[in-house]
């Protein structure tokens, strides 16, 4: 699928959003690094600035100030420019059109029969082998996520961002998405950022935990567990603990 083409490095990024005529500085003066192959989760309460990080690094949103760099070079400059991938908090397939369809939007335009193999090739990848003709009604939650995750990786992403991408879903659902995920980003070898409120996701996921308070770093914190994590571990416990104390809103 291929990999980064080197470590995303964060230099003094900031957004800010206007409320009328208040300001709201959602991201201020951030700076951080993300080791190329890594997978970092962002936590924090709600309006820290998570969503607006993500999409600021994808592209999606404009910074005010700062800067993206890839290996030392601006992103704009970068020789080989790098390809993300996103996933948001639900699916966004079109109703009218099947599973394949809904994939052939994110690939520019091929001759029908290789387009055809790699869409077979990215839903074996995510556990969607023969649901190609399924429409999103015909789905569960779960599936339809699956989904949205095949169509994030038909650009071959060097990076994939996913914005709480199993917070609507059902326990069981999650927890077993989240071992799909990890498998996935073991097999294919890119960089993964991810946005989560769920302590225990990050913890079984993340190399690195980063939590954001009022648009800035709070507090990063590697997670040395080995894989596959155990959540009743006490090493496990201890760690989510850790960040939970560290994301509570004050009372």
């Amino acid at each position: 699928m291929g990999e980064c083409i080197g470590d995303l490095r964060i230099h003094h990024l900031s957004r800010t959003f206007r409320n009328g005529s208040t300001e709201v500085a959602a991201v201020k003066n951030l700076s951080m690094q993300i080791p190329r192959g890594s997978f970092t989760v962002v936590v924090g309460i709600s309006g820290c600035g998570k969503t607006t990080l993500l999409k600021l690094i994808a592209g999606l949103e404009k910074p005010d100030t700062g800067a993206i760099t890839f290996a030392g070079s601006a992103q704009q400059e970068t020789g080989t420019k790098p390809r993300f991938g996103f996933v948001f908090q639900d699916p966004r397939l079109l109703p009218w059109l099947t599973v394949e369809a809904n994939l052939r939007l994110a690939f520019p335009a091929k001759p029908a029969t290789p387009l055809a193999t790699e869409i077979d090739q990215v839903l074996r990848l995510v556990g969607l082998d023969g649901w190609k003709k399924a429409y999103p009604r015909q789905l569960s939650g779960g599936m339809a996520q699956r989904v949205a995750l095949a169509r994030a990786l038909c650009r071959k992403p060097h990076l994939l961002f996913l914005d709480e991408p199993f917070g609507a879903l059902d326990t069981f659902t999650r927890s077993r998405l989240r071992v799909d995920l990890e498998e996935l980003w073991k097999s294919l070898g890119i960089t993964i950022l991810l946005v989560t409120h769920d302590i225990e996701e990050a913890v079984y996921l993340a190399d690195r935990v980063i939590q954001m308070k009022a648009g800035t770093i709070a507090e990063e914190l590697p997670i040395p567990l080995p894989r596959p994590r155990n959540y009743r571990s006490r090493e496990f416990q201890d760690l989510c603990f850790l960040i939970q104390s560290g994301v509570k809103p004050p009372l």
